[in-house]
């Protein structure tokens, strides 16, 4: 019989729950459309179901705990959600861990941890352990998707700040997003523009055919030459370099890992974010290296699995 974590990766779009050993090796997942519409129950009830489903699987597996990363700001210690978007209805104030446990009931023994903590410092964890930050002391991990969120880890550990906030780049003051309207309800935030969602936005704001559906077609058509599509990579991509230069200016990390679908749509994306970085830091942080994430959609589950694991040791 092995021990094993449940992973939970609470996204805007989807929910991925994975049974992981204690090196962080994924053993079996399952992933559902995250119901964001419909409040709180129902996530935790898709994070359940997911979860009864993969223990069926395995019935001689020794389940340790569960470590979750979800969008939202998150109160560690007491596994709460501090505040959220939109994205996720109702979820600010939401007592995860507490529910979660709640809803596993037997399956999760009593003695099993939770660890809760935000879906961006999950996948920083998966990728200082595992990924394109192995091996650093200090690394900036940015995830360009849905959203925009960033992870910190300085000394080896994850930084989470005075009110829980630490890392939360989707929101720094954006110069050339002022005519969209982030997430948060307000106005010019990098997330409106730097997202997938804020790309695609920014595109059809400039003129573009609103027949085109996500970022990636934009990105599609940029590639074969539409001018406003080009346009609209560029100041998006080129929005997230000039933020990711502001943090590391402030931090001066080791390096700076990028990750997400958005970096994926093509490589003018990379190269006008690379650009605009190189354009605003100083000489001395010219060398600091952005890299490309190795682990995808697995570093959030590994990670969250590693952050558990680490806390039930801290415990015993």
């Amino acid at each position: 019989m092995n021990d094993v974590m449940l992973a939970v990766d609470i996204g805007g779009t989807k929910t991925a729950v994975a049974l992981v050993d204690s090196e962080d090796v994924i053993l079996s997942r399952a992933t559902r459309p995250t119901p964001g519409s419909a409040g709180p129950g129902a996530v935790v009830s898709t994070v359940v179901n997911l979860a009864t489903e993969l223990l069926d699987r395995m019935p001689q597996a020794i389940l340790r705990g569960v470590g979750i990363g979800t969008a939202g700001v998150v109160d560690v210690r007491s596994g709460s959600i501090v505040s959220s978007t939109d994205t996720l209805a109702g979820w600010a104030g939401t007592p995860l861990a507490d529910a979660v446990r709640r809803g596993m009931g037997t399956r999760l023994p009593v003695d099993a941890i939770v660890h809760v903590q935000n879906d961006v410092d999950a996948h920083a964890a998966g990728e200082i352990r595992h990924g394109a930050a192995l091996g650093a002391d200090s690394v900036l991990v940015v995830a360009v998707g849905t959203g925009v969120g960033a992870g910190v880890i300085l000394g080896g550990r994850a930084l989470r700040g005075a009110r829980h906030v630490a890392g939360e780049i989707a929101h720094v003051p954006t110069p050339g997003a002022e005519h969209l309207t982030c997430t948060c309800g307000r106005s010019g935030h990098l997330e409106a523009i730097g997202s997938g969602l804020g790309l695609y936005r920014h595109y059809l704001w400039l003129g573009g055919d609103p027949a085109e559906t996500d970022a990636r077609g934009v990105a599609g058509r940029a590639a074969t030459g539409d001018v406003l599509a080009a346009r609209a990579v560029r100041d998006s991509a080129a929005a997230v370099g000039r933020a990711i230069a502001a943090v590391v200016t402030v931090l001066d990390p080791e390096r700076v890992v990028i990750t997400g679908s958005v970096p994926t749509i093509g490589d003018a994306w990379w190269s006008a974010m690379d650009a605009a970085f190189r354009a605003e830091v100083i000489d001395a942080l010219q060398g600091v290296p952005l890299l490309a994430g190795t682990l995808g959609g697995d570093a959030p589950l590994r990670g969250a699995a590693a952050s558990a694991w680490s806390a039930l040791r801290g415990k015993s």
